[in-house]
């Protein structure tokens, strides 16, 4: 299989850049199913129903969130029937919506997604993340119950993220970081078969601070207190993500290619 991940798309631009670009790579990479994290794509604080719908006519197959998943107020009501959208799956039970998912691609491929929040450094303290991937995973073999596993591990330390890497090595497809808005250049496949990225980056404006406006920010951390709100850059933006090809047989990656396309980054 051909999958896309993209990082956490930001506001306006991110999200013209998803609707500008996201067909075009799809159909360069042939891409069998394509995931993007859209947790900071309206107005860099959560999504909208309309934001995941324009996604998804844009060629998302599933849409996954993280801490900011419940900004918008309207994520409580719809997450629970919009079948597309993830919030982490170490949320507890009651939280609305669900955050693992078997999904059957237009081929006929069946692509589990697992989206996951990390403990350290974060706002929320949510249930274990690796035992929550052992417990969430186990019902499913990649080459015997599915095709492909993905997981979004949303967090903040490297650390964590790269040792959910190897913890699931061997038994997914990708293991790929979200969260930082930056991407990291250690895009490989782990020993034993599984494709990593500590984080893919952003689909935002990268002339900017993690996708806000720098004037904002840097006032924010020179009076070392809330001066406004954080506003998203509207300059051209870069889609940053990962491009995996698995074996048909095991599931297991055969390529990984980092991908930089458009706006500020250099293009890889």
């Amino acid at each position: 299989m051909k999958l896309l991940f993209f990082g956490d798309v930001v506001g306006e631009s991110g999200r013209k850049a998803i609707k500008k670009n996201l067909p075009v790579l799809k159909k360069q990479y042939a891409a069998d199913f394509i995931v993007v994290n859209g947790e900071n794509s309206a107005g860099g604080f959560g999504i909208t129903q309309l934001i995941c719908k324009e996604m998804e006519a844009a060629g998302a197959d599933c849409i996954t969130g993280g801490d900011h998943v419940w900004d918008q107020k309207e994520a409580h009501s719809f997450i629970g029937s919009y079948n597309k959208l993830l919030r982490p799956a170490n949320f507890p039970e009651k939280a609305p919506g669900a955050g693992i998912r078997l999904f059957t691609s237009g081929e006929g491929k069946r692509v589990v997604v697992l989206h996951l929040l990390a403990q350290l450094f974060m706002k929320f303290q949510l249930d274990c993340p690796f035992r929550a991937a052992d417990n969430l995973l186990a019902p499913y073999k990649l080459g015997a119950t599915c095709d492909a596993i993905i997981v979004d591990f949303h967090g903040e330390a490297t650390a964590e993220k790269m040792a959910m890497g190897h913890h699931l090595d061997g038994r997914v497809s990708l293991v790929v970081g979200s969260h930082t808005h930056v991407p990291t250049a250690d895009t490989m496949i782990l020993s034993n078969g599984t494709a990593y990225q500590t984080d893919a980056g952003m689909c935002g404006d990268y002339n900017s601070i993690i996708g806000f406006e720098k004037k904002i920010s840097l006032t924010n951390f020179y009076h070392k207190y809330k001066i406004d709100r954080l506003t998203p850059a509207n300059g051209e933006a870069t889609l940053c993500g990962i491009y995996v090809e698995t074996d048909d047989r095991s599931g297991l990656a055969k390529t990984v290619t980092q991908i930089r396309f458009g706006g500020k980054l250099d293009h890889a």
